[in-house]
């Protein structure tokens, strides 16, 4: 007789308690082996799919892609111990034990057999998407669901490709059926740009709108775009999370502060509130730097972006000035200073603000910066950044020039001491060896926490960093 087993949303690790249902990799009625995913969540930090540690048939499914759930709370039922002949060697029982390759909280140590992976196809940008499917929450059959909407029939298999839930729900809040927009993202992802341009389109025709329309949006280009606003909500709950209210009468539209946005505005907040910061800047003359970065890639071998030779340079002034790679324990009364360099990089996507790191970036030379910057950056774009690739940075490196500003003052990436901010280097009048000449000038900031330090030691820190900036020769002592 099959035993039904519950299995419940794990700990994902790094204090994370809640998450949201992206997308559903299998279906009631599925045979799923021990260790497969099951579902896509979203959590504060990343998108990670979610392994089952039980082999079986799915008898139920908890929750509608866009739902919030919190850590505890039931993902989906399995029955073990009788499955259909034909998925025997499919799938393993619980009774055969489960594996190690598991997220926090839940697991056990066998390894992992063969997986039988259940995952839906992406369809052709502008075709038609999923069809229907039942969504099981204990309780009986639900609705059919296509793409987190009730009723909507389908003729393909899998969900049509969104950047984001919010962005699914902006389109269901306006009646926008997603499968006749072609999304401008990559393999044709459908990005918030996308929903709004056919929102605004449909109002101009005459369209009936049940939300106010937004402002235009620039469509992404790359990973460093503008930030993106969240969107707005349905004012009846579907999880124990707060929804946003519209009061269309007053022309306000209250979102709640969660999600990624929500962990960006917690660590902001808490910087400003424990951090004594301080900010000091210098215009620095980046002609030489660029020259030098034009004849490496043009010596042949991977190209080494700017990005990489700026890290260079801040991994060999924090050896110079350690103090600025360092952290308070407040508790402790004790300033901690870490010998390694494990280098955070201010990243916007159409997710938010991420700030991924490299470690041990003080042992990497400019090539491998460039390769671990290329990769990192490209998992933040497709959302798939692990915690570990988020968390655990001692400096940060904050290149806000992508937006075409000069400078600006950082906040200081909480709990870490200072962050270094690279405004953009355009042509500008500049004495150089006596006379007036035009060269690729850059202004740098450094913000730093005046507990680790004082004002001389940050203007040594910028001071090098600018001297290296202008004569590339000055890092070759320190290589």
């Amino acid at each position: 007789m099959a035993q039904v087993l519950e299995f419940k949303l794990p700990d994902l690790g790094e204090g994370l308690t809640e998450a949201e249902i992206v997308r559903w990799l299998v279906e009631v009625g599925d045979v799923v082996a021990i260790d497969q995913p099951v579902v896509e969540v979203e959590t504060a930090k990343a998108m990670v799919e979610v392994p089952c540690p039980y082999g079986g048939v799915v008898t139920a499914r908890f929750g509608e892609e866009g739902t919030e759930l919190p850590v505890g709370a039931p993902l989906i039922t399995v029955a073990v111990g009788e499955r259909p002949a034909s998925d025997a060697g499919d799938a393993r029982s619980a009774d055969a034990g489960g594996s190690g390759n598991v997220l926090v909280g839940y697991g056990t140590t066998e390894a992992p057999a063969r997986r039988r992976r259940v995952r839906q196809q992406r369809p052709v940008p502008g075709a038609s998407a999923a069809g229907s499917r039942a969504v099981t929450t204990g309780q009986g059959a639900g609705p059919a669901v296509v793409n987190g909407q009730a009723g909507v029939p389908g003729t393909e298999d899998g969900p049509v490709p969104v950047i984001s839930p919010l962005v699914r729900r902006l389109a269901r809040q306006n009646g926008l059926d997603l499968r006749e927009l072609t999304g401008s993202g990559p393999d044709g992802l459908i990005l918030r740009a996308d929903v709004e341009y056919a929102l605004r389109a449909a109002a101009r025709a005459g369209a009936p709108q049940t939300a106010e329309p937004h402002a235009p949006v620039p469509r992404a280009t790359s990973t460093a775009t503008a930030p993106q606003p969240t969107a707005p909500q349905p004012t009846a709950p579907r999880s124990t999370a707060p929804q946003p209210t519209a009061a269309a009468a007053h022309g306000e539209i209250r979102t709640p502060l969660k999600g990624i946005r929500g962990a960006v505005a917690d660590k902001l907040a808490r910087s400003r509130r424990e951090i004594p910061d301080a900010t000091c800047w210098v215009d620095a003359d980046a002609t030489e730097l660029m020259r030098a970065r034009t004849a490496m890639n043009a010596a042949g071998g991977p190209k080494i972006s700017l990005l990489a030779l700026l890290a260079r340079i801040c991994t060999a002034a924090l050896a110079r000035f350690p103090e600025l790679n360092s952290t308070v324990d407040a508790e402790a009364r004790e300033v901690v200073r870490f010998e390694h360099v494990h280098l955070g990089f201010a990243a916007q996507t159409d997710r938010g603000l991420v700030v991924p790191v490299v470690r041990d970036a003080h042992a990497r030379d400019a090539e491998s910066l460039t390769a671990e910057f290329a990769r990192l950056t490209e998992a933040g774009r497709t959302g798939t950044l692990t915690p570990a690739e988020l968390t655990g940075g001692t400096f940060t490196l904050n290149n806000y020039g992508v937006f075409g500003v000069d400078g600006s003052t950082p906040i200081i990436n909480h709990p870490e001491a200072a962050m270094l901010g690279v405004g953009r280097i355009v042509p500008k009048p500049w004495v150089h060896e006596g006379e007036l000449a035009v060269r690729q000038v850059v202004q740098l900031s450094l913000t730093f926490d005046h507990r680790v330090c004082d004002g001389g030691t940050a203007g040594g820190f910028l001071r090098y960093v600018a001297d290296c900036v202008e004569q590339p020769a000055v890092l070759l002592r320190t290589l």
